[in-house]
């Protein structure tokens, strides 16, 4: 399959900030400050009724195996649960958890065998969201201003990051992702999450809530 990459630089809407809806932000602040993503994200208190899969994570690119590894660690020792154990594959190296208010975090490398020592240094954070159809999500999002960096047909799709925001954005089918992560698809509720945009607040068509915000996100203390 051949790729197609957009490189208009006409896009007015990047993703600015991602803010996860937890019960307990406290807890939830801890937990991430231990994990070592706290500044990437915001928390806000919420207790939306969700079941099942909430259609997203949250993905760490990291330099090497012993890193992925640490990072699981990290998480685990801070009350993560591990969906899939870090392993060797194909592609790389990867795990995936599940932090303690629900969201899932995959943790990979393209590296196979480490060139250095862990460290806890991250050099990409994409959210990945679970749609039912990625042509279709990746057209609205196109038309609200995002730029497409990298499409693979109706599989994958992902845009260009704004300025703005740490976090980079990509759509995937929504049974696919689940699989990915280990988890079944189903899911009913509220996704307990919102993205922050540089230009109006809308609603995209799988539930995905956006609102304007007006800096990036800061990092938790």
């Amino acid at each position: 399959m051949v790729m197609a990459t957009t490189t208009s630089t006409a896009a007015n809407t990047s993703l600015a900030s991602v803010t996860l809806e937890v019960d307990d932000p406290e807890a939830a602040r801890s937990f991430y400050s231990a994990f070592g993503v706290d500044a990437y994200i915001r928390l806000r208190a919420s207790e939306a009724h969700s079941t099942g899969f909430r259609g997203f994570t949250l993905a760490l690119t990291v330099a090497g195996p012993a890193t992925v590894d640490s990072f699981v660690g990290a998480a685990v020792d801070a009350g993560a649960t591990v969906l899939k154990p870090a392993a060797r594959s194909l592609w790389g190296y990867g795990g995936v958890v599940q932090a303690p208010d629900g969201t899932t975090w995959k943790i990979a490398t393209s590296a196979k065998k480490d060139t250095g020592p862990a460290t806890r240094e991250i050099d990409e954070v994409v959210l990945l969201i679970g749609v039912e159809d990625v042509k279709a999500c990746k057209q609205f999002y196109v038309g609200r201003g995002l730029t497409v960096a990298k499409s693979f047909g109706g599989k994958y799709v992902e845009f260009a990051p704004g300025q703005s925001g740490p976090v980079k954005l990509a759509l995937y089918k929504r049974r696919a992702l689940a699989k990915d992560l280990g988890v079944p698809a189903d899911g009913a509720g509220s996704h307990r999450i919102v993205l922050g945009g540089t230009a109006d607040a809308f609603t995209d068509p799988d539930g995905f809530v956006w609102e304007a915000a007006a800096s990036p996100a800061p990092t938790l203390s």
